[in-house]
């Protein structure tokens, strides 16, 4: 089983004074599937570290996220495109622009669950390749 992590899946994961810290240890330690990273996903995350931690947060994040040796996956030109689709099919939504790139590449790479702790969007969402993205923990 694949996934794609959202921004508040790996907030939580490596701020541990987040209230979703422990769930999120908790589900890392014991999936044992391939985990994908949107490279779209890293300033937010960066950007919540330094709003709650200061830059130092910033900091220890990159040096541990360095040594798991996580591997990112780019945007393509076709996911903006897409983007651009989900965000007009669902703008009373207004869902964020970061949200819509991973619902792009979900239906890119067919992949049906979403490591989040930010389910609205994804909630409302229905992808073209399944029937909706499963959200986990």
């Amino acid at each position: 089983m694949t996934i794609i992590t959202d921004s508040s899946f790996i907030y939580a994961l490596y701020n541990t004074k987040d209230s979703y810290h422990r769930q999120a240890m908790e589900f890392s330690e014991q999936y044992t599937g391939r985990v994908i990273i949107p490279d779209v996903i890293l300033p937010e995350v960066s950007y919540l570290l330094v709003r709650d931690l200061g830059y130092h947060g910033v900091q220890e994040f990159l040096g541990k996220f360095k040594e798991v040796g996580h591997s990112l996956e780019p945007l393509a030109n076709s996911d903006l495109i897409r983007v651009h689709e989900i965000s007009v099919e669902y703008s009373s939504a207004e869902f964020d622009i970061v949200d819509c790139c991973i619902m792009a590449l979900a239906e890119r790479l067919y992949i049906t669950k979403i490591a989040t702790f930010d389910r609205r969007d994804f909630s409302i969402f229905r992808p073209h390749h399944c029937d909706y993205l499963e959200l986990l923990p």
